[in-house]
């Protein structure tokens, strides 16, 4: 787990802001939950079988003995939310955004934490395919907007529980007769949940899936369609895809579409190999956390990946303002009516920084050197009493005294004459 230092948050912001402006255009609602969830929502609802609620959840017992975990991931929180508030009865299909962390215990490696952050957007009682579409749209959006090009979307249909069931007993006859060759973690997958397979990056497991049957090849009418028109939706819009037949994705609510968003560019001898974002159709998950039946579809983009690819490709963030005014006071009543004359310069938007900590007139424009400000006010002892201030220009080393109560004004004029002049 790791600290998010000042240096870093301009990342994090800048991201919050684009998901943030996106979601408001597309009509999502901001949505938070708890980092802590009781465990069933997670073993139930993303499956016991998978990585995730394995190997890599964060579990506790409390002293009242409930059975509790730090959020693995977002979308079984807010179907949990979904069903609790009764949002089933709202005007469907309810559109929904979040921003912030979720734990894991992963391998530790390099830009893979345990405290990551994601964003992610949920349609819940949509049915239609382009409710999918849009979802991948808007990651895809976003990614762009946040200036990342060669993108490529990866996308699958993995089929419901009318045409997977069929399809995984041809996946097990084919594995079975070379479950020898599999890596040990396979060799268990293929008794517990043999998708999960498809999924494996060990390369001797890479070499026999290629061969193994794809499921686009066995689906039913009803998911045939879906998957075809999402197709149609994203070649209207241009988007860039490839169909990968055997992606599954790690988590086992999902029925009929996952997709995968990849940066497709070395960076300094670096390859991004992971997703950048992903998701899919989820609609029998509401049910089983106790709801009803909820078509839903939705995805999550890793926000620490989103940074790591953002600075290997040395992304320009426009400079904060910086201060054009320095206030130095000297003397015990100087230093209070600046605590007020700074909140003044603050609600007229000038920004305006000092140094309260410092006594010397010296050390406090030495600083203002240091800043680089335009102007430096002095207020001291005398000033103080009579009501005035002292405004030094930096550059021409002129002063003039001014009264207190109308140096905002002063200075609002001369740094706009100074805008206009530049």
């Amino acid at each position: 787990m790791h600290d998010i230092l000042p240096e870093e948050q301009k990342y994090y912001q800048k991201i919050y802001e684009v998901v943030s402006n996106i979601a408001d255009f597309y009509g999502f609602g901001k949505i938070e939950t708890p980092v802590l969830e009781e465990t069933e929502l997670f073993s139930k609802g993303i499956g016991l079988a998978t990585d995730v609620v394995k190997e890599q959840m964060y579990n506790l017992k409390t002293k009242g003995g409930d059975f509790l975990t730090l959020r693995p991931e977002w979308t079984a929180p807010v179907v949990r939310a979904y069903i609790q508030y009764g949002m089933q009865s709202l005007s469907q299909p309810v559109k929904l955004w979040y921003f912030g962390p979720c734990y894991r215990y992963e391998r530790q490696q390099a830009g893979r934490y345990r405290q990551f952050w994601q964003f992610g957007f949920e349609v819940l009682g949509e049915k239609g395919s382009v409710a999918d579409a849009q979802i991948i749209q808007i990651f895809h959006n976003i990614l762009e907007e946040l200036k990342l090009k060669n993108l490529i979307i990866q996308i699958n249909s993995i089929g419901d529980n009318n045409c997977r069931p069929y399809y995984k007993k041809l996946l097990v006859s084919y594995l079975r007769g070379r479950e020898t060759s599999l890596c040990l973690d396979c060799k268990r997958r293929l008794r517990e949940n043999v998708l999960r397979v498809l999924d494996c990056k060990e390369e001797k497991c890479q070499i026999i899936k290629r061969e193994a049957p794809q499921i686009l090849d066995h689906l039913c009418d009803e998911c045939h369609s879906h998957f075809k028109e999402i197709l149609e939706f994203l070649d209207e819009t241009g988007l860039p895809y490839n169909l990968n037949p055997y992606l599954v994705r790690g988590l086992d609510y999902y029925t009929k579409t996952v997709f995968e968003i990849f940066f497709t560019k070395s960076v300094e001898k670096e390859n991004f190999l992971n997703a950048l974002a992903g998701g899919g159709r989820y609609d029998k998950l509401a049910k089983l956390l106790g709801g009803k039946e909820t078509s839903a579809c939705g995805g999550a983009a890793g926000v620490e990946r989103i940074i790591k690819l953002m600075k290997n490709l040395e992304m320009k963030f426009p400079k904060e303002a910086e201060a054009q005014v320095f206030l130095t006071q000297l003397g015990v009543l100087a230093k209070k009516k600046s605590l007020r004359l700074l909140e003044d310069f603050r609600r007229a938007k000038i920004k305006t920084t000092e140094a309260f900590g410092r006594d010397s007139l010296k050390a406090q424009l030495n600083k203002a050197n240091r800043l680089g400000v335009k102007y430096v006010l002095i207020l001291g002892q005398k000033e103080a009493l009579e009501g005035t201030i002292i405004i030094k220009n930096m550059g021409s080393g002129k002063q003039e005294i001014v009264k207190l109560d109308k140096v905002v004004g002063t200075m609002k004029k001369r740094l706009k004459k100074l805008k206009s002049e530049a």
